[in-house]
């Protein structure tokens, strides 16, 4: 019988994990699985666990939001061989799971995480050789991701994000910016930046599906330059709302790698938690380095 560890955050999202691991547990049961079960005790406990035990199993499965399937693939990414991933979602916003197309529901996704179905070969990044599966951003809103109180995603979902970005309008200011991207260098102010694999980011459509590649070697580079007048900060909003990335104004590139110098504070949101600011930023694309059920 091969094995399965079971890795879960029995705070995330709303906690309805702890009413449902039984029936997550019999799918697994159901699909020929000798289960370990772990529940999270703390930030990076789900890295940690993931790292020291996933050796030992035949596949890993995670459930919680974006930050516990982040912290699940930054211990399996310091293996030489990581097992197989499956990922059963319970946050707030679930951007991985709408991008991966992973069912709502704990038994389907059970299911999917216990079945055979060909993996993808992912596509994940690290900054700063610090790895994150989907988004890693700067600027204007970022802070919204790990400032928010959990009580308050719990409460409100995706609205809580909205709800603390408005709060946060009075304190936008630009970061003055050199990046080199491939064979790119740009130098300008920028009030917001992402660097991405996904099509969803807060809980909202995020990039056109047929602009993203989720093992392509290449993240979607969007930077929102400092407006120099009215005018321009009204053509920059109705091009982020419409998703008209190409539009003058905006700057948008598909890249597998990014050097980012700033001598301001510039702290980032990796997956939603914070990362420290630092002088210097390398992001590198590490193409197809997990293995995902979707």
């Amino acid at each position: 019988m091969k094995r399965l560890l079971f890795v879960y955050n029995p705070t995330s999202g709303k906690g309805a994990i702890t009413g449902n691991v039984t029936t997550i547990v019999d799918a697994f049961t159901k699909a020929g699985w000798l289960v370990t079960i772990y529940p999270t005790q703390g930030s990076g406990d789900a890295t940690r666990v993931t790292r020291e035990l996933a050796p030992q199993f035949d596949r890993v499965v995670c459930c919680g939001g974006d930050g516990t399937l982040s912290e699940t693939a930054a211990g399996l990414l310091a293996l030489p061989q990581p097992p197989l991933l499956g990922y059963i979602p319970s946050g707030s916003t679930n951007d991985c799971a709408a991008t991966l197309r992973i069912p709502q529901g704990y038994k389907p996704a059970a299911e999917l995480a216990a079945g055979y179905a060909p993996p993808l070969k992912w596509d994940i990044g690290t900054l700063n050789d610090r790895p994150f599966v989907y988004v890693a951003a700067f600027g204007a809103f970022t802070e919204v991701s790990y400032d928010t109180p959990q009580d308050l995603k719990n409460t409100f979902g995706h609205l809580a994000y909205v709800m603390a970005g408005i709060a946060s309008l009075p304190s936008i200011t630009p970061y003055h910016l050199r990046i080199e991207c491939d064979d790119q260098v740009l130098e300008d102010d920028f009030f917001y930046g992402m660097v991405c694999n996904t099509t969803s980011v807060g809980g909202m459509k995020a990039l056109p599906t047929d602009r993203v590649v989720l093992d392509d070697g290449k993240f979607e580079m969007l930077l929102v330059p400092s407006p120099k007048t009215a005018a321009d900060l009204q053509n920059l909003v109705l091009a982020l709302l419409n998703q008209q990335y190409d539009s003058q104004g905006l700057v948008f590139r598909h890249v597998s790698s990014l050097r980012l110098e700033t001598e301001e504070e510039l702290p980032w949101s990796l997956d939603g938690e914070y990362a420290p600011s630092v002088p210097v930023v390398d992001i590198v694309n590490r193409q197809r380095a997990l293995r995902m059920l979707l």
